[in-house]
């Protein structure tokens, strides 16, 4: 699928991955519906990115919050082409703590943005998506999910993480062969280190002794480096049914 004149739905859009995915879309002459729950920094975003983005403030685990997104990019921008799931929150918190174990509701939170938010844009994009006319190949859509590394390699304290993440690896193939009928394909993103907002609060001492930990190239990766791989997702019709590490050949230890 030619990203040119097409239409995405990116959640998390208004910073980290997500903003880099949108802002490289949009770069190759695509039209994006940024949605997340920042709308001052969403609002932005837009206001920056010009015309061809508009911004929806939603929360992935509300059905009618994306339904709402998704009516945006339709009346908006005539349509839907695909959904890179960006969205997604870490709670690190031992299994034994020295406060007790792990609190049961964040545990259920992290599940609930993580794993449940995705499949509601999944399922919800994948309807509107459905109603495309399919290209020469019948394609009619194309969603993207980011997992972690700590899907495979999850360490002390991200019990709740690690699982919501291998959930979305395991959602990707069983999705992408129901949806082959439709002319859908999925895909999933599992990066390792990245600049984003969050690591970006650590001191530059600390994100360097991220950044060592990576074989080669030993930095943080570039959020533009994922979106360059979401858009060669986009465009490369075999890549279906697939989970693609992004790490560097990071392994990440125990602790």
């Amino acid at each position: 699928m030619q990203v040119q004149g097409r239409v995405f739905l990116v959640t998390g859009g208004a910073s980290g991955l997500g903003a880099a995915t949108a802002e490289h879309l949009i770069s190759a002459g695509a039209k994006v519906v940024i949605a997340d729950m920042n709308s001052e920094t969403g609002e932005r975003l837009v206001s920056r990115l010009g015309d061809s983005c508009a911004f929806a403030k939603v929360n992935v685990t509300s059905a009618d919050q994306v339904q709402d997104a998704i009516q945006l990019a339709v009346e908006r921008f005539g349509g839907l082409h695909g959904a890179i799931n960006c969205a997604g929150i870490g709670n690190p918190e031992k299994v034994l703590g020295r406060q007790g174990p792990h609190r049961l509701e964040s545990f259920a939170k992290v599940i609930e943005v993580n794993l449940i938010g995705t499949f509601n844009v999944i399922r919800l994009a994948a309807l509107q998506m459905s109603l495309n006319a399919g290209n020469e190949q019948g394609e009619r859509g194309v969603l993207i999910n980011t997992a972690s590394i700590a899907a495979f390699d999850g360490q002390i304290g991200q019990a709740a993480y690690a699982a919501s993440k291998g959930g979305v690896v395991g959602l990707t193939l069983p999705v992408a062969r129901e949806l082959a009928s439709s002319g859908i394909r999925v895909c999933t993103i599992a990066p390792g280190l990245f600049a984003t907002p969050i690591l970006e609060m650590l001191p530059e001492e600390a994100r360097k002794a991220l950044g060592d930990q990576v074989p080669f190239p030993s930095r943080l990766g570039y959020p533009e480096e994922f979106a360059q791989l979401a858009r060669h997702i986009i465009e490369n019709p075999m890549l279906n049914g697939e989970t693609i590490r992004l790490d560097g050949a990071l392994r990440m230890p125990p602790r």
